[in-house]
């Protein structure tokens, strides 16, 4: 495997464009119903929760960034095979193809099921399956630009949703969110733990990386994707403790779905249906990005095409997708997934970022010439 990636100037991304594409991979299905997870740890101190969370990415983000940094262009499967060398190297690209896939059929089985729940409880799973699939494969046949694309508007064309909390803001109780810092700090903490499912989507940078033209501007578009998604995610998560009662939010599995219940049109009486409808636009950005993610690291592995990987790895995927799960088992395998991405994510880049600084020092020592041609 090549560890050096030379996209072809028409491949390339400007980068003010991973604002959008940061803000639009964290914002998906998670969103849809994170503050029940949360105040169930951190009771109404989830603001607080929310806060940390969105640190956390940001210093995740930056040592992201630092690591691809160290590499004039390359991603995380190439970085991964010239630190830790063949066998471990391909070992972890292999896991994070897995990660990226299994990302791509959480958020699939998370949309089917509100769909489901919401608006059809009778259409079957292989049929909206099939549906996000085929859109899926539309945006990955146009290659990068096009679901860079699909991003931007994405996050443009949803921005009217957020002045829809203008309704419960008219009925928040802001006596809900006092005393504030009832909860203990470990509350707060495993709080923000519960985040992992709705903060991530960020990693896509290890792999879009090479593609964005100016580098140096890479970490401040980054950084100003995650701020404007935590600003969001606490907005949200506030309007939510102060419109919902404790007990209330603890029942309510889908918190920003049922704010949406109440907007009221004099032409539309359930609003409700417009969103979820509309959130398969937050969605296929998602969808689209991680599928390629995961194209590119299994051509890259196997030094196969791309459009041939992407339909096999979409056909692969659409199969997993047909069998039909209940809220539990989708529930349960949230949580796993949650749980493994935590690591993935939040843990592993520090190592990955330690690894390469020793490579570049070990290598430096030995003559630095032969370290930045070294394959």
């Amino acid at each position: 495997m090549k560890v050096l990636i030379e996209p072809k100037p028409h491949t390339m991304v400007n980068t003010f464009l991973l604002f959008f594409i940061v803000h639009s991979m964290q914002i998906g299905v998670g969103i849809q119903g994170y503050q029940r997870i949360i105040y169930l740890e951190a009771k109404h101190d989830a603001w607080i929760s929310v806060i940390l969370g969105g640190i956390a990415t940001a210093i995740v983000g930056f040592v992201m960034v630092k690591t691809m940094a160290a590499y004039e262009s390359s991603d995380l499967f190439g970085i991964q095979y010239d630190v830790m060398g063949r066998w471990i190297g391909n070992f972890l690209n292999f896991l994070f193809v897995l990660y990226f896939l299994g990302a791509f059929h959480i958020i699939v089985r998370n949309y089917i099921e509100v769909i489901q729940a919401w608006i059809f409880p009778e259409v079957p799973n292989w049929l909206l399956a099939l549906t996000l699939v085929y859109l899926v494969y539309y945006g990955l046949n146009g290659g990068l630009r096009t679901i860079v694309g699909v991003s931007f508007f994405s996050v443009v064309l949803s921005l009217w949703l957020i002045l829809m909390l203008a309704y419960p803001f008219q009925f928040a109780n802001w006596n809900y969110l006092f005393p504030i810092l009832e909860s203990s700090l470990t509350e707060i903490a495993m709080g923000a733990k519960q985040m992992t499912f709705t903060a991530i989507g960020f990693e896509i940078i290890l792999v879009i990386f090479p593609f964005l033209k100016e580098k140096e501007k890479v970490h401040k578009h980054m950084q100003l994707g995650l701020l404007f998604t935590t600003v969001l995610y606490l907005a949200l998560m506030v309007v939510s403790l102060a419109y919902f009662s404790g007990g209330q939010l603890e029942r309510t599995i889908w918190g920003t779905l049922s704010l949406f219940k109440i907007v009221r049109f004099p032409f539309i009486e359930r609003f409700e249906y417009v969103a979820i409808t509309f959130w398969i636009l937050l969605v296929l950005p998602n969808l689209m990005l991680y599928l390629w993610a995961a194209t590119r690291g299994v051509s890259r592995m196997l030094n196969k095409k791309e459009k041939k990987v992407g339909w096999i790895l979409l056909a692969i995927i659409y199969l997993t997708l047909v069998y039909p799960l209940n809220r539990t088992q989708i529930n349960m395998m949230n949580d796993y997934f949650a749980k493994g991405a935590f690591y993935l994510i939040f843990g592993y880049p520090f190592l990955l970022y330690a690894a390469v600084l020793i490579k570049k020092k070990f290598f430096r020592k030995k003559g630095g010439a032969n370290a930045e041609n070294h394959h």
